[in-house]
């Protein structure tokens, strides 16, 4: 389940006195200077601890109990993903397990916890807003790849390859082979080849893959559309793409990871 179709079914979550909710923004950014020496830790176990403290003073066990169950996960989520930390860690969870959502996210987030009837969605709503449902088109020649993101998140990626010999884009599965795009051959006479057709075909072959595309983000309702790659390849596919809020990206990306790529992009 996306972030954003969770948001939606914590948004419409009824109060429930019997049952509080546990939200945690964790800020583990390591370019943040108020983050050196992973503060991010001492952060965490103050925020538990506090917490844990406080049910204790209330002299409410079965509260108390719940909390632990829920503070057992999630350190047990934040150790397991040590190694592949982002900038934060947005978790919601009840201790009887009706909502757990954990996610690494690659924006920076501001530390906080909160232990209620509701969960406390204000942090999460800005990211959305902020980074809504997106795709970004990467072009180069005879290459398209296209990842789906929101909240800076990658939810989905694509890859399609023009055959030369049918002019027909074919949806390739399993990861991007790593090569140079090209026509048949690679003898500097074949690429010349290739290169000239390439540019007779510009319009004809962008035109075939645009309805793909534009079908694409309407079915899945993209808010921005980037188009990264350069020369005419970049603005022959924004013109043939039929959508509003399409910005170009000059710079050739497609050899880069999606972490990269999203870097770029959104800063």
């Amino acid at each position: 389940m996306s972030i954003m179709e969770q948001v939606n079914q914590l948004e419409n979550m009824k109060s429930d006195r019997s049952k509080n909710v546990f939200t945690m923004y964790l800020n583990t950014d390591p370019t943040d200077p108020d983050q050196q020496g992973g503060k991010w830790k001492i952060n965490l176990k103050n925020g538990l601890q506090n917490f844990e403290q406080y049910l204790k003073k209330d002299e409410n066990p079965e509260e108390l109990k719940k909390f632990q169950s829920i503070k057992e996960k999630v350190t047990a989520f934040v150790h397991d993903n040590e190694q592949n930390l982002q900038r934060g860690i947005i978790v919601f969870a009840t201790a009887d397990e009706e909502v757990w959502f954990a996610d690494l996210v690659q924006t920076r987030l501001t530390t906080e916890f909160f232990w209620k009837e509701k969960p406390e969605l204000a942090q999460i709503q800005s990211l959305i807003h902020d980074f809504p449902m997106a795709g970004i088109i990467l072009v180069q020649q005879n290459e398209v790849k296209v990842i789906e993101t929101s909240v800076n998140q990658i939810h989905d990626t694509t890859y399609y390859e023009l055959d030369v010999d049918t002019d027909s884009w074919r949806l390739m599965s399993g990861p991007r082979p790593s090569h140079t795009p090209k026509g048949p051959g690679s003898s500097n006479l074949q690429m010349e080849k290739f290169e000239a057709r390439f540019d007779a075909n510009l319009h004809r072959w962008y035109k075939s893959i645009a309805p793909k595309l534009s079908k694409k983000a309407k079915d899945n309702q993209w808010e921005r559309i980037y188009v990264v790659g350069e020369g005419k390849a970049a603005q022959e596919i924004k013109k043939q793409i039929n959508r509003p809020h399409i910005e170009v990206i000059q710079k050739n990306m497609l050899d880069h990871k999606d972490v990269s790529v999203l870097k770029e992009v959104f800063g």
